[in-house]
């Protein structure tokens, strides 16, 4: 049969804590908190994406007044480039957590 292992006999044993139990025991590989390391660590760097799309927002919006009001888009411009930098800084406080997480925790 397919489910038994090669020189196992097929017993059909339903109870998975007898040791003919058809329920094949993998072996758990690994560390539960490396498991959450690198699942907390991933979580983490969607806020690097996350920054990319504020910096994508803030730069359209600042597009789109511009081509509203050509005039007054240079008086808006040190307030595009602040905009710029506290989506960035967000995102990379998010990259600085994910390596936190891989590295140091």
């Amino acid at each position: 049969d397919h489910n038994s292992l090669p020189g196992e006999p097929l017993l059909a044993h339903p109870d998975p804590s007898s040791p003919h139990s058809i329920v094949r025991r993998i072996p758990m590989e690994g560390d539960i908190a490396q498991l959450g390391q690198f699942i907390g660590a991933g979580l983490a760097a969607i806020g690097s994406g996350a920054a990319a799309i504020g910096v994508g927002h803030v730069a359209g919006n600042f597009l789109a007044g511009a081509l509203r009001n050509p005039s007054a888009a240079a008086g808006q411009t040190a307030t595009l480039f602040i905009g710029i930098a506290f989506a960035e800084a967000l995102g990379i406080f998010s990259f600085l957590v994910a390596l936190l997480l891989m590295f140091a925790v």
